[in-house]
């Protein structure tokens, strides 16, 4: 197996060298590592904690992350036949690759798998999820901000707690180990989503394609967390607004939708403006 990793960054050269770090003191190291930047300047490698030579695509045109990630596979030699997408500012643990490709081994259909997310503080994030049924899309999207223990929000949240591995719907990419084969079959990310619910839109199309998407929580990895939203928060809600509107639209198209399309665009829309007030609440405290 060879395997290849693509890092998409945005103005990261504060937690790249955490992320590179880490990545280096890993009892497996990937044998290819591409940087694509989208930042207005690029972005600044350390001097030191590198596992290898990195190369660096800049991209100051900042096509989105998914767009990103499919430029940085393409560079990827063809002999990658693994390959891990993911964000700057995430710590990988000693053994969280070879973890990952053990059990790509024992599970010859998992298209993706991805590990156990924790958060700064040791909170487990949920990475593995549910595919947003037309039920879970209404419940979720109407109810989500302001019951967050409603049936909905946890039937989409799903059984991330679960100590074993399993099958999922779709896993956060924030950190995915994806079979190149699988990657190809369903033309990597969808560029038409900028930011967000890119990862949904992939675990979908794998699952259409007959592949898995397997949750290993035995590998973990900590999120330093949306580094490079949160001086554009007000912009990012209404990127994930209008990624999910596209998710929904993509996945129940027509005429005979149309009606639950828009009682869900209507829970979104609630959702952002109860967001963005509490943003601006926080804001004037």
């Amino acid at each position: 197996m060879s395997l290849g990793l693509v890092v998409v960054t945005y103005r990261s050269s504060d937690v790249l060298a955490g992320f590179l770090d880490s990545l280096a003191r890993s009892s497996l190291t990937p044998d290819e590592l591409v940087v694509v930047d989208n930042s207005p300047t690029k972005v600044s490698l350390p001097k030191k904690g590198s596992p290898q030579a990195v190369s660096v695509i800049h991209r100051p045109d900042n096509p989105g992350y998914g767009t990103a990630a499919n430029v940085g596979v393409a560079a990827l030699s063809d002999s990658c036949d693994w390959v891990v997408v993911c964000n700057p500012d995430i710590l990988v643990e000693k053994d969280t690759l070879q973890l990952l490709l053990d059990e790509a081994r024992s599970h010859q259909n998992a298209g993706s798998l991805g590990p156990a997310i924790r958060n700064e503080d040791g909170s487990l994030y949920p990475s593995a999820r549910a595919l947003p049924s037309l039920s879970i899309g209404i419940g979720h999207g109407l109810l989500g901000v302001v019951w967050p223990g409603n049936p909905w929000t946890k039937a989409y949240r799903g059984d991330y707690e679960s100590s074993s591995t399993r099958e999922t719907g779709w896993l956060s990419g924030s950190f995915l180990l994806l079979r190149r084969e699988a990657w190809e079959a369903v033309s990597g990310f969808d560029e038409k989503y900028f930011m967000f619910f890119e990862d949904v839109d992939l675990g979908w199309r794998l699952q259409e394609h007959g592949y898995t998407n397997l949750y290993v929580p035995s590998a973990t990895a900590i999120h330093e967390g949306g580094h490079s939203t949160k001086s554009n928060y007000t912009l990012m809600l209404t990127a994930h607004h209008e990624s999910a509107v596209r998710f929904i639209t993509k996945r129940y198209p027509g005429p005979l939708f149309a009606p639950v399309r828009a009682i869900i665009g209507i829970g979104l829309t609630l959702r952002e403006k109860i967001l963005r007030g509490r943003a601006l609440q926080l804001s004037r405290d």
